[in-house]
């Protein structure tokens, strides 16, 4: 998983083709803690085909506001600029591979 310093590379990040998991998260956050082994578990399922990465809302508030972040942990599927998927809460991989593959 990558973390990237906003605001420029987010936008580049989500604006190619390749569908990009983005899960918002915060350190002090028990649920968020959880998504860790599923986002990894994910990330080997799907290899390259799609970009995962993590953004702690505390450290990116200009990125947290944009996207109205009220409950961590949030995860959103962004693919060509547009958001695609959005959800809070922990999601098991078995879904977050489903909603992905849409988009592959």
């Amino acid at each position: 998983m990558n973390n990237i310093k906003p605001p420029q590379s987010f936008k580049e990040l989500i604006s190619g083709s390749k569908p990009v998991l983005v899960d918002f998260s915060a350190e002090w956050c028990g649920p968020c803690k959880m998504m860790k082994p599923i986002l990894e578990a994910l990330k080997k399922k799907l290899g390259d085909s799609a970009t995962v990465i993590k953004i702690d809302v505390d450290k990116n508030p200009d990125i947290s506001e944009k996207y109205q972040i009220r409950g961590v942990p949030t995860l959103m599927v962004f693919q060509n600029n547009e958001l695609k998927w959005r959800q809070s809460g922990v999601v098991q991989v078995a879904q977050l591979e489903m909603i992905l593959k849409q988009y592959l």
